[in-house]
């Protein structure tokens, strides 16, 4: 009969060591097949179902992501892990000049410009959290020797955040001029371009009635879950004009974008972490 939940060491760094191997293949752009990586996997451990697997996966991803690392698409992390995990991937990290290397090169290659397509459904609504009971975590990571802030690199690559405003640009323009509203559809500004990035928002668009709408673009080019980078002034721009301020979400950008949205407050959606203090002297 299947075993219970508790995962031995050698079958967690199995589980990791096998995660890892397909994040390498995803962030160099290389094809491969989950389930044949899911089914050798299953065969060295002891009786584990694929169900099982796949939510230990999730649990990676999790790490990962409070790592400052990027997480396989479609592994929807789960922040029920235990604290052995947070070990094993610590460990199977350090000094993984492949993991490094591939991570690297996919959140700092440039992004061009790319058009709206009038095929795809490009609106998804806001993720939800998961409906799965979970137990609560016994270790929440603090003092993580090997975090390497891919996530912020990320969010410090200007062409991949210029051609995410770029398209948002044209979709706010796309969604006016269907609504008939050529006008306004015309006056949809690239605001972070035109007048500077200190406004607390990228581009300025309209609802159909003319009433404003502030839209701060953020955009990754991985899974919908991935965290982002907000400034001290966009959250007080947020809650300074709350009924009109937008964050658009954009993401799996380089493959397939899409993009929900946050009304309102960003404080409001999204538990902020203050990762960065400015220190200044008392004296």
């Amino acid at each position: 009969m299947p075993r219970g939940d508790n995962w031995s060491r050698v079958e967690v760094e199995a589980c990791v060591a096998s995660y890892l191997t397909m994040l390498a293949l995803e962030l160099n752009g290389q094809r491969y097949n989950k389930t044949e990586y899911a089914e050798a996997l299953m065969r060295n451990l002891d009786d584990r179902s694929r169900v099982s697997v796949e939510f230990k996966h999730c649990n990676v991803s999790a790490v990962l992501l409070d790592l400052g690392y990027p997480n396989i698409n479609g592994y929807k992390p789960r922040f029920n892990y235990q604290h052995e995990l947070v070990d094993v991937v610590e460990s199977q990290l350090a000094g993984n000049l492949v993991i490094d290397a591939a991570a690297q090169a996919a959140v700092e290659r440039p992004a061009i410009e790319i058009s709206v397509s009038e095929s795809q459904v490009v609106w998804v609504p806001v993720p939800k959290p998961s409906k799965v009971r979970e137990t609560a975590a016994e270790y929440s990571p603090n003092f993580l020797p090997i975090r390497r802030d891919y996530l912020a690199r990320e969010a410090r690559n200007r062409s991949l955040g210029r051609a995410g405003e770029l398209f948002v640009l044209e979709l706010e323009s796309r969604r006016l001029h269907a609504e008939g509203k050529k006008a306004l559809s015309e006056r949809v500004e690239h605001v972070a371009a035109s007048r500077g990035d200190g406004l607390g928002y990228d581009i300025l668009s309209f609802e159909s009635n003319g009433r404003e709408r502030l839209i701060e673009v953020k955009t990754t080019a991985f899974g919908e879950l991935t965290p982002f980078y907000v400034s001290r002034n966009e959250i007080a721009r947020s809650n300074a004009d709350a009924e009109k301020y937008r964050l658009y979400r954009l993401f799996d950008f380089r493959e397939k974008p899409r993009v929900f949205q946050l009304s309102g407050s960003i404080e409001a959606h999204c538990k902020l972490d203050p990762v960065t203090y400015l220190a200044r002297f008392n004296g």
